[in-house]
């Protein structure tokens, strides 16, 4: 079986683009029978669903979450941002809220035109292997017109949860980044990324192949956890920020929590961590009480949501390992078979009785508002969401950016 192109060919160049789409992979007879069953099984369940074969056993949810309220919309402040790699619109949307001018949008991923331009009509939104190969760019035009470049260079070199081939990995694309930083010089640029590119193996990839090559810029590095900032997941997350001028650098400050997440087992932090700050901060929402799920005695952040354009085959599923299948299942929340909208979730009982999600319910959990929508099939949404940064985390981060430009 062919690996589906935008499934897997995420923001590399053309011909690598080409040569993945052409790529098989393989698995034991017995492993492509259970896959077989499996899929039978679903499309059977499935097609009864539609036909109104089975007992509706849940109503259809209201959220009780809104993460819109985490991002008040900021007065134009000014300045102007180019985004890179920009997937269905993370980053994007967070610095859209935090008052920066869009440029322009690149992503390889034709799928992702729709989503930004359905969102905001306005954008110049380039997608695709014709458009939005940042290989193909040449920045020069844009040298003295861009503030802030932000973007998230594809992550699987460095995930833990890939083969951490770094910069061997075609899908690589660092080098384009700092390329475009370098051609552009923008006052500054954010660049995001998963926490095992701080792994010690890959400390002189860092090294030699970001902070080498945008030596004109003073860089900080850190970690957010999206749950301090209100989103109901247990996502960590890398931030690259470098600032032309060092003093921006030191005037910038990495964005304080907005949220508790102390109360969940699988989010614990040091009291000490949040006593550094004076304000008493509200207790983020577990997944349940977040999708206005009924109480059954327990509730928890959702594991990390995880890209349905990675792995071996399309997907509809959000599961990112045996842990969290445990996790979901805790929850009473069936991770697999994500459907369209939630009258479809709702008419299609899912294993042991448990809740079964709708994009919607997975774009609030990442942190998207629903007024943000997304185009395609469900894999190809469920790929959008799970590849963004939480527009709440990319809000902050935004706005502590635009605090250091502006002293």
């Amino acid at each position: 079986m062919s690996l589906n192109i935008e499934q897997t060919a995420l923001n590399t160049n053309t011909s690598v683009y080409k040569n993945i789409a052409r790529k098989e992979y393989d698995i034991t007879d017995e492993k492509r029978e259970e896959y077989r069953k499996i899929s039978q099984e679903s499309r059977i369940a499935k097609l009864g669903a539609q036909n109104g074969l089975h007992k509706r056993i849940h109503e259809i949810n209201t959220p009780m979450l809104d993460p819109g309220q985490f991002m008040p919309q900021l007065n134009d402040n000014g300045l102007t941002a180019l985004s890179l790699f920009s997937g269905g619109g993370g980053l994007d949307l967070g610095f859209d809220r935090a008052g920066y001018r869009h440029t322009a949008s690149y992503e390889l991923i034709p799928i992702c035109k729709k989503t930004l331009t359905f969102n905001r009509h306005e954008w110049l939104v380039n997608c695709g292997p014709d458009e939005g190969d940042v290989t193909q760019v040449d920045w020069k035009h844009l040298q003295g017109e861009i503030d802030v470049i932000h973007g998230g260079p594809p992550c699987q070199p460095f995930s833990i949860a890939g083969e951490q081939k770094g910069v061997k990995d075609e899908r690589n694309m660092w080098g384009e980044f700092n390329r475009a930083v370098n051609t552009i010089k923008p006052k500054a640029f954010v660049a995001e990324n998963v926490p095992g590119i701080l792994s010690p193996k890959f400390e002189g990839f860092v090294k030699k192949y970001i902070t080498n090559q945008i030596s004109e810029y003073s860089i900080i590095k850190f970690e957010i956890h999206a749950a301090d900032f209100g989103v109901p997941q247990v996502r960590r997350r890398i931030f690259f920020i470098g600032f032309r001028n060092k003093k921006n650098l030191k005037n910038f400050s990495v964005p304080k929590p907005t949220h508790l997440r102390q109360h969940f087992s699988n989010g614990n932090t040091p009291e000490t961590y949040y006593s550094l700050f004076e304000e008493k901060l509200p207790r983020v929402l577990g997944v349940r009480a977040s999708l206005g799920l009924p109480d059954i005695g327990f509730d928890n952040l959702a594991p990390t949501i995880r890209s349905a354009f990675t792995g071996k085959r399309n997907t509809t599923s959000i599961l990112n390992s045996t842990a969290g299948q445990k996790s979901w299942g805790d929850m009473g929340i069936w991770p697999n078979g994500v459907q369209a909208d939630r009258l479809k979730a709702s008419a299609f009982p899912a294993k042991n009785g448990h809740f079964r999600l709708s994009v919607q319910d997975v774009g609030l959990i990442q942190g998207f508002p629903e007024t943000w929508k997304f185009a395609g099939a469900v894999y190809q949404v469920l790929g959008q969401i799970g590849n963004s940064v939480s527009p709440p985390v990319a809000y902050n981060v935004a706005v502590n950016v635009l605090k250091a430009l502006n002293n």
